[in-house]
């Protein structure tokens, strides 16, 4: 049997990271990984999807070139080729994750790992043991009852990156992250999109101005949005699919060639053995302590199966984060509530920290400052003048209680936010940090001058 000191159970941007870390502070280290190295987010997920907005944005350039002076007689898009050059930049990031593999001299064991009793795990029938396992197997997309995947006419994000042929007509279903970028990729292509929204708003989790922001950007692109609606049934039997669709004025049905089921996503937590070594779980999440310890000593869980945010960003800092306690280092609980949140459809969006409806709610006195894109030097001159950045500050204390972003290339400087936060930064003080001129940066300064009355760009 051969015998590890760390074996990560999933190589995903947790498991491969985590993996990694353990091998730089010297532990003999193995990654289990069933499919392909890097996980969802490199071959399936946050990789893959932003080569095939990259393409849209290109496209949308193209068909907007009268705008900067330019005139291209002739162009077209070659749907097959985009979601090809999507896969070769997977594909490209998984191979470099089996460099750094190499590299960091980590073992890679293929197959399907279930977890047994006595720190060990087993892999297609061989068995490998470790005085630290850690589980990172991530999520998948989710299935509603009413809303069964078939692969083909109901799809989940995974045939929606691969389709063979693009759809005229599409219903998404869901309007997080994943339901709007594919709705601005879709839609961009030529496909005539339906959003259906569960919630009252679409991009639920944000700030409700960004919200409302990207309702009126979405609908001048030509997207339909249905809020506070719900597909009960779909019917696949013809040709395309029939959605039947309960709203507030009652029901409705929509005809589409493909309905993606952009739902959330469901914990990969099934058939790995949990049970039988007896870690607790709780609604489809593993239970941990601050640093990622099961209730079962030697093992250990991050990323997507555990509580804290979805996302490929706090998967990895988890990951580092538990395997340094195992190292014995000092090291502090993540702050889960300085976690950043990027959205990449057009305009994007960024955000980190309270929404304003949410500093209301705790009761606190508040400083808000907004400032628009169509106010900015950069953002005119890019053509890119939608959206807004918006900073939240308590008035007492001037903590930045939160950031809130939506435009272009926001998801690049929602960092200043995230850092800020990090150092108890106060609004005087991004006030008189020098911001570059012409940027979209300065909004972020900009708006933070609002807040305290002294902005001059207004």
């Amino acid at each position: 049997m051969s015998k590890y000191d760390i074996i990560v159970l999933g190589s995903g941007p947790g498991g491969y990271v985590t993996a990694i870390r353990a091998s730089q502070l010297g532990f003999k280290t193995a990654v289990v990984e069933k499919e392909s190295l890097g996980g969802v987010c490199l071959n399936w997920g946050c990789i893959p999807t932003k080569a095939l907005l990259k393409s849209a944005q290109v496209f949308e350039y193209l068909k907007h070139a009268d705008d900067y002076g330019l005139k291209v007689s002739e162009f077209d898009k070659d749907f097959d080729a985009v979601v090809k050059r999507s896969r070769s930049v997977a594909d490209g990031m998984s191979n470099g994750v089996k460099f750094l593999m190499k590299k960091n001299k980590i073992d890679v064991i293929e197959g399907f790992g279930t977890l047994k009793t006595g720190k060990k795990i087993d892999v297609n029938g061989t068995e490998y043991s470790a005085d630290h396992i850690i589980v990172a197997t991530g999520s998948r997309s989710r299935e509603l009852p009413s809303l069964p995947q078939d692969g083909k006419k109901v799809i989940g994000y995974r045939q929606a990156m691969t389709l063979e042929k693009q759809p005229k007509k599409m219903i998404i279903v869901g309007s997080g992250a994943i339901g709007v970028e594919f709705a601005y990729f879709y839609n961009s292509m030529g496909t005539e999109v339906t959003i259906v929204e569960y919630l009252d708003k679409i991009v639920p989790v944000e700030d409700d101005d960004v919200s409302k922001q990207l309702e009126r950007s979405f609908k001048k692109s030509g997207i339909k949005i249905m809020t506070s609606s719900e597909v009960t049934s779909v019917d696949t039997t013809g040709t395309g699919v029939k959605a039947t669709v309960k709203t507030k004025k009652g029901e409705e049905v929509l005809e589409a060639d493909i309905v993606l089921s952009a739902v959330g996503i469901k914990s990969n937590i099934e058939n790995i053995g949990l049970e039988d070594v007896g870690i607790a779980v709780d609604r489809d999440k593993i239970l941990v302590n601050d640093f990622y310890q099961t209730n079962i000593p030697g093992y250990y869980a991050i990323g997507d199966v555990t509580p804290g945010q979805a996302l490929a960003h706090v998967a990895s800092a988890e990951g580092i984060l538990c395997v340094e306690k195992i190292a014995g280092q000092h090291v502090e609980a993540l702050d889960y509530g300085n976690v950043p949140g990027c959205t990449y459809c057009s305009p994007e969006i960024a955000s980190v920290g309270l929404t304003e409806a949410q500093a209301k709610a705790k009761g606190l006195d508040v400083k808000i400052g907004k400032f628009p894109f169509s106010a900015s030097g950069k953002a005119s001159a890019s053509g890119a003048k939608d959206g807004f950045v918006k900073v939240i500050f308590d008035a007492k204390y001037g903590e930045w209680l939160g950031c809130h972003m939506i435009g272009a290339g926001v998801t690049d400087m929602i960092a200043e936010a995230v850092l800020g936060r990090k150092l108890e930064t106060t609004g005087h003080e991004v006030l008189k940090a020098i911001h570059p001129h012409p940027t979209m940066s300065e909004a972020v300064m900009e708006a933070v001058a609002a807040a305290y009355d002294e902005v001059i760009h207004l």
